[in-house]
């Protein structure tokens, strides 16, 4: 673990390259690189890889009823050039991993991606086992990336971080080549993303909610976003439509521009839940059309509806627990 990293004071002090990136909006992402298919490709962070702008969601992309249909929406994505995609350990109780392996085994399409799980224990024996069961249901000998899921509590930096815990495993599994990059997701506070950033380890990575309404409450986008950009790390963006399409059917944003206006931020691939092959086409219109939103734009678009996103009503996953999976709930009560 690296011993240099910022006090509390340091994170919340945004250096000037961090406030210039996201003052830019989309512009300050430079020229857009895309792949054969025509989606736009992001580095992410500094690892040295580079992912595409749109991510498919695990939880989603796993809901059919018939396995059949989640492996072909999964391999669908993939052909039609989605690289980055997301998965967890507790999603439908180890089913999303047992069918998106499964997918990427029988396309014979495991190269062609960067694969993200998360990783729900919270001591070393716990991680350790979601990592054995997350290798065995994937499929595969590596996870390109593996991230703490649901850092949502004051406490959960912490327990990571004590001794015999989480972070041990993770470092271990780096080391033997069976992880190769290491974050960290959330979507209640953004002061508990600030803490975990604190905690000596250089993250790759950090998974939180962006979306419209972000910015005027409970603001990951102006807290801390601009420290990612400053360190380098990648960002990557999920609840984007508020968490089952709220922010679209409750605030009514148009899906063009509320994807546009995060697909516009200084993020390395937004996750989306994407449940069927219609949505997938949807996203992927918008995404290989997508033009970057000016600064006055993206104010503008944050304007419009600064009155729905006031108490933060349609973003139930910072207000209440609907949001927060049993292990995690469960881990609270044990606490």
């Amino acid at each position: 673990m690296s011993s240099n990293q910022p006090n509390r004071r340091d994170v919340l002090q945004v250096g000037a390259a961090g406030l210039a990136a996201l003052s830019l909006g989309g512009a300050s992402m430079g020229a857009q690189e895309k792949n054969e298919q025509g989606v736009p490709l992001r580095p992410l962070g500094k690892t040295g890889v580079k992912v595409s702008l749109l991510g498919l969601g695990g939880h989603h992309s796993t809901r059919a009823k018939e396995e059949k249909d989640s492996l072909r929406l999964i391999q669908r994505a993939v052909d039609e050039g989605v690289t980055f995609l997301d998965n967890a350990w507790d999603y439908h109780n180890g089913g999303a991993e047992e069918r998106m392996g499964k997918a990427l085994e029988e396309g014979k399409i495991r190269d062609k991606v960067f694969l993200m799980t998360k990783v729900c224990g919270r001591t070393a024996k716990e991680a350790q086992s979601n990592l054995e069961d997350s290798l065995r249901r994937l499929r595969t000998d590596h996870i390109d990336l593996w991230q703490f899921h649901e850092i949502n509590y004051e406490n959960d930096p912490d327990r990571i971080f004590a001794a015999e815990a989480a972070i041990e495993v993770a470092l271990k599994a780096k080391e033997q080549g069976k992880v190769r990059f290491i974050g960290f997701t959330g979507h209640r506070n953004p002061e508990v993303h600030l803490k975990m950033l604190q905690k000596p380890y250089d993250w790759a990575t950090v998974q939180m909610p962006l979306n419209v309404l972000d910015g005027t409450f409970r603001s990951f986008q102006k807290q801390v976003l601009p420290v990612l950009v400053e360190r380098g790390i990648g960002a990557i963006a999920m609840k984007t439509l508020g968490g089952n399409g709220g922010i679209v059917s409750n605030a009514k944003v148009p899906v063009e521009r509320a994807l546009g206006y995060v697909f516009s931020m200084p993020i390395s691939t937004l996750v989306s839940g994407m449940e069927s092959e219609k949505i997938l086409e949807q996203n992927l219109k918008i995404v290989r059309s997508y033009q970057p939103m000016s600064h006055d734009e993206m104010i503008a678009l944050e304007t419009e509806y600064k009155a729905a996103a006031a108490d933060g009503r349609y973003e139930g996953f910072k207000t209440t627990k609907n949001y927060d999976g049993p292990v995690h709930k469960k881990q609270q009560q044990e606490a």
